[in-house]
């Protein structure tokens, strides 16, 4: 070992700095997901808390059971307008589909990756509410806020916003249909559940949908009924109301996503593994470079001191 390594390795400022670049590359390799996710939620809860608190009353980060299974619901406003559930997503690049299908689609460059439909999942947080409460879905209503600058090519019926129309959004609900706030605020805070391995077990299970017949099998175009066909390519799902409506749902090409989802997914956390290394490599040469500067830069003022007092 050279003189110079000695004294570098003897240097805690090299410790410090190589613990703290390990430190970020951990962090961002196992809760990168969650950082990302826990800034949406902010954004939105700094939004929404803009709303006069005698009027709409928030509540965070709720989990319920019901029938065996647990449904997290980001955000719950409860006011004399309504309800409002709301789901919050952070996407990026373009992102296209419509409220009724199973997946979401989004492109980067030639690839596609696929994501489950928020609102469909928000639709079930709003039917578990509803059962819960023992109250009618017309006072429950469903917002799905999408805090990143994604470009969205989504169909939908005003469920999807953004996190600086979200204001407005629950501000056009002006009809006062609920008198007994306070009673639904205390009957969903006695029921959210807190247990760390409950919570634990929600995440890493399999997202529980709450989806009827009905909702799965509704036309996007006409709102008539889907039903079940066979074609010459085989099954897919046609608007009953054809020849007026010719919309259809490729079926297979449906069951098809959650495979494409797992495999985008895994190659996604390759990719961002291997960029989280390469940048901790180049940050730690950067440091050892700082640290040889930074010696070289003492040495020289001592040898110059010392040129001075001879």
């Amino acid at each position: 070992m050279s003189e110079f390594t000695r004294e570098l390795v003897s240097s805690p400022w090299y410790w410090v700095i190589l613990g703290i670049n390990v430190l970020i590359i951990f962090i961002g390799i196992k809760y990168g997901n969650k950082i990302i996710g826990w800034f949406g939620e902010k954004w939105t809860k700094d939004e929404i808390n803009k709303l006069p608190s005698d009027r709409y009353k928030i509540l965070n980060d709720i989990m319920i059971m019901l029938n065996g299974k647990t449904y997290q619901i980001d955000h719950i406003i409860v006011s004399c307008y309504g309800i409002f559930v709301i789901e919050t997503k952070q996407y990026n690049g373009v992102i296209t589909g419509n409220k009724y299908d199973k997946y979401w689609v989004r492109h980067i460059g030639n690839e596609k990756c696929y994501y489950n439909n928020p609102i469909r999942q928000n639709y079930g947080h709003v039917k578990a509410i509803c059962e819960l409460l023992d109250i009618s879905d017309s006072k429950v209503f469903s917002i799905v806020n999408v805090t990143s600058n994604a470009k969205l090519k989504i169909d939908h019926d005003g469920e999807l916003v953004r996190n600086y129309s979200i204001l407005e959004k629950i501000y056009s609900y002006k009809k006062e249909i609920i008198s007994n706030v306070d009673d639904i605020v205390s009957e969903i805070i006695a029921n959210n559940i807190t247990d760390k391995r409950i919570r634990k077990e929600h995440i890493e299970s399999i997202k529980n949908k709450y989806v009827d017949d009905k909702d799965i099998s509704t036309c996007p175009k006409c709102g008539s009924i889907l039903k079940e066909r066979t074609g010459k390519y085989g099954k897919f799902l046609g608007c009953s109301n054809y020849p007026n409506c010719k919309y259809t749902r490729d079926i297979k090409k449906n069951q098809q996503y959650r495979v494409l989802e797992d495999d985008k997914e895994k190659l996604r956390t390759r990719i961002k593994n291997i960029l989280l290394g390469i940048f901790g490599i180049f940050l730690i040469l950067w440091s050892i470079e700082f640290l040889i500067n930074y010696t070289n830069s003492i040495n020289n003022h001592t040898n110059n001191n010392e040129v001075e007092n001879n």
